[in-house]
């Protein structure tokens, strides 16, 4: 079996392979699975969930992960494959994983150039995520010997495809709305021939290189929590977790990486139960225990301030059917 065959049968599998793209090595898994995904995380060291970019083999790929409108299928025509990732509402149907997206309702896609990493995509027949081969926060690589002395034996496969011929990252623009550029990288913004604003530094990031921010329930979510109070949901870790109706255990057995990946489905479910609250029990600071207790304060951070400002905020004026009628809306009154 040649490397490459290798490298895809590992991916597969859930391993993960550091391969070569235009701008940077990355450090890809199988995107649909969680644990797979978890595993970069783990390796990288990251104290944050982010949403990682999903590279495909095809640009005609991009359709069964998100919804492509023309603006999106114009760009990908000019610049794909090539150093150019795009954020685009994610098709309900798509199996990439939660933990992949940060638990958004967003993809970043890519379609790189480089003929190694187009050879892997096609060869593993499946998505990969893929942020850059190196520890968080330490400088992106640029060639196979970056990687190897920055995560050692870290990854399973290490494919050299020579130095990177950009060495920068991806440019990265968010369609979901008015065009924006999140990231500067590989294509200068005046390349792409649109109008880009800048990204709203409030929002959740939608692909890395932005600030960190948080996904959030709409149910109101509570740290650190030894019991569960009358209504709540519990969102669980380890054994024993105390006795309630409606409970989600990230891991029984207190596996961080099982943790990890299923951390955002299970609070999407809890979210999506209309419970009065989440109970979350304490998960350990160490490893991949550090980015969801990350994420989980945020979470309880937002949901906090929405319901200050919701009981802050003033009652809607009270109006009669004829009152709606006058101002245009319709009147809910039966007749």
């Amino acid at each position: 079996m040649d490397e490459v065959a290798r490298a895809a049968a590992l991916l597969r599998a859930g391993g993960t392979v550091a391969f070569p793209t235009e701008t940077v090595y990355g450090l890809g898994a199988d995107a649909t699975n969680a644990r797979a995904v978890a595993r970069i995380f783990e390796i990288k060291g990251r104290p944050r969930f982010n949403p990682l970019i999903v590279h495909i083999a095809e640009p005609g790929d991009a359709e069964a992960h998100a919804r492509v409108d023309p603006r999106a299928r114009a760009l990908m025509e000019r610049f794909w494959p090539g150093g150019l990732t795009v954020v685009l509402p994610r098709r309900a149907a798509s199996p990439v994983a939660p933990l992949a997206l940060a638990g958004l309702d967003t993809v970043a896609l890519r379609c790189p150039a480089h003929p190694l990493a187009r050879e892997l995509l096609a060869r593993c027949g499946r998505p990969v995520a893929a942020p850059s081969a190196n520890r968080s926060g330490r400088l992106s690589p640029t060639a196979a010997s970056h990687v190897r002395s920055e995560l050692g034996d870290a990854a399973d496969i290490v494919l050299d495809g020579g130095p990177c011929s950009i060495g920068v990252e991806s440019t990265v623009v968010d369609l979901t709305g008015e065009p924006t550029l999140l990231r500067p990288g590989a294509l200068a913004p005046a390349a792409l021939g649109i109008a880009l604003a800048a990204p709203d530094r409030d929002d959740a990031p939608k692909s890395p290189g932005q600030l960190a921010s948080h996904y959030a329930p709409a149910t109101p979510l509570r740290m650190n929590a030894t019991s569960v109070r009358d209504g709540e949901a519990l969102l669980a870790f380890g054994a024993p977790a105390p006795p309630t109706r409606i409970v989600r255990n990230l891991s029984a057995s207190g596996d961080l990486a099982e943790a990890a990946a299923n951390f955002f489905s299970m609070l999407r479910e809890l979210d999506a139960l209309g419970a009065a609250g989440i109970a979350a029990m304490p998960v350990p600071e160490r490893g991949l225990g550090l980015a969801i207790d990350d994420r989980l304060r945020r979470a309880a951070a937002a949901t906090s301030a929405a319901g200050r400002e919701s009981a802050s905020r003033p009652p809607p004026a009270q109006t009669t059917p004829r009152a709606r009628a006058r101002a245009g809306k319709p009147s809910t009154a039966m007749s």
